[in-house]
């Protein structure tokens, strides 16, 4: 159990090599472009969520 969360969370070591087969995978200039979509894509998750409040609301009443 102890071993699989070891993996599962990792040290220091672990962090640096995903850090690097990332770079290796999509490249310096990829990565920006990528974690602009990533934040585009929570943003409009959150704001989809924020819309449905109110609806679930006004079932209720």
């Amino acid at each position: 159990m102890n071993l699989a969360l070891f993996f599962l969370f990792g040290g220091g070591y672990e962090w640096i090599v995903i850090i690097l087969v990332v770079l290796l995978l999509f490249g310096g200039r990829k990565i920006p472009e990528l974690m602009k979509g990533i934040g585009g894509g929570i943003k409009e998750f959150k704001k989809a969520s924020k819309e449905e409040e109110p609806k679930k609301e006004d079932k209720i009443d």
